[in-house]
């Protein structure tokens, strides 16, 4: 007979996107909208410059991409923040470029 303590799944469906990282969403920054997307620590290959508060992202760091949704622009608009930086961008002066 099998053992019975290993424990039992529910039958809940994967959730890809909060697997991946989550899809783009639309948020209001600086008068206009951008999409946002959160990037996993392992999905974090590069360092990267906060343009909240100009420090550094470290490789393997979990932070939040956001490029313009006005469909203008390219890869080279999209801007790494930290995640607690993208979340008080209405509460602080950014000090870098945010386009």
């Amino acid at each position: 007979m099998p053992r019975a303590n290993r424990r039992r799944r529910d039958d809940a469906p994967l959730n890809l996107d909060r697997a991946v990282g989550g899809t783009a969403r639309r948020e209001t920054y600086a008068g206009s909208e951008w999409f946002v997307r959160r990037v996993t620590g392992s999905g974090a290959t590069r360092a990267y410059l906060c343009p909240g508060c100009q420090q550094n992202i470290p490789t393997g760091t979990p932070h939040v991409v956001a490029w313009p949704a006005d469909g203008m622009g390219g890869l080279d608009d999209r801007r790494h923040w930290h995640t607690p930086c993208w979340e008080a961008r209405d509460r602080r002066h950014t000090r870098g470029s945010i386009r």
